[in-house]
């Protein structure tokens, strides 16, 4: 049974293409277990991580939490409807110690397992949602799940591209990143993926790395889904 009442009917049939990652931004866990379980917040995640590594689960995978709001990557503009949210908790400046990495390993395995979701559907809500948010924030280790095949990254650095706005631009959206946002937004957006704590104008390397991505991992150009 559901522990949250916050969730529907994914929308037209959907089912998860997508894994996004949010942190809570709360005191504790129990907070943010009672807010998301609580009737008048309206939202919700499918699952909840502790610091400490325990998980729980608040919606069934086949439901549509209401996780993501307003946003997209590639062709789905219903985030909810095509994704399973996980809330790690975590206040947004502490790093996400061993326990939890640890759990949220072993979740998501068996999520992409079960969907058939592949690495680089594992994305954060600052993906889907530039500008807007910026969970799961600077502090959160891609790198580790890249290593473990459960998120796309780079193969490597590499030597800097020629400055190309245009290009890093239309890099981006063969990545996923066509929710509306400023192009500053974007670059904060990406580097929060794939340059944490870097800071200035779009540079070389940021056009090499999107370049790399964009060949490696585009999404699907399927039909919009509203």
């Amino acid at each position: 049974m559901a522990r949250s009442p916050n969730f529907g009917d994914r929308r037209g049939g959907a089912r998860p293409v997508l894994v996004v990652l949010h942190y809570t931004a709360m005191a504790d866990c129990g907070a943010a277990r009672d807010w998301l379980c609580t009737p008048e917040s309206q939202v919700s995640a499918h699952y909840l991580v502790s610091g400490a590594g325990a998980v729980d689960a608040l919606v069934p995978e086949d439901k549509r939490a209401w996780h993501a709001g307003a946003g997209a990557w590639g062709a789905i503009t219903d985030v909810n409807s095509h994704a399973i949210g996980i809330e790690l908790a975590n206040s947004g400046t502490a790093p996400f110690g061993a326990a939890q990495m640890d759990a949220l390993e072993g979740l998501l395995a068996g999520i992409l397992a079960r969907w058939a979701i592949p690495p680089e559907g594992v994305i954060g809500h600052s993906d889907c949602a530039p500008g807007r948010k910026i969970d799961p924030g600077p502090r959160f280790d891609w790198a580790r799940l890249a290593r473990s095949g459960l998120a796309a990254a780079p193969a490597r650095a590499g030597a800097p591209a020629p400055l190309d706005g245009g290009g890093f631009r239309r890099d981006l959206r063969r990545i996923g990143y066509t929710a509306p946002a400023s192009d500053a937004a974007l670059l904060a957006a990406f580097r929060l993926r794939h340059r944490a704590g870097h800071d200035g104008p779009l540079d070389g390397l940021d056009c090499a790395l999107a370049a790399e991505l964009a060949g490696r991992f585009p999404v699907d150009r399927g039909p919009a889904s509203a």
